[in-house]
């Protein structure tokens, strides 16, 4: 499994675990932390488009 679909996988999964629980704070914590990983996809992907010759 390479970086990227890591991070989907964590995303992915708090997404689903936010959908299941009823604590609100919980749930915000869950939605930032699926945020972050899909903001770091964009930076490695970004970088990796910038590295490859056109």
């Amino acid at each position: 499994m390479n970086t990227i679909q890591y991070l989907e996988d964590q995303a992915a999964r708090a997404e689903r675990l936010a959908k299941r629980i009823t604590d609100t704070l919980t749930i915000e914590k869950l939605l930032a932390f699926a945020d972050e990983r899909r903001r770091e996809i964009e930076v490695i992907a970004g970088q990796y488009r910038r590295a490859q010759p056109s």
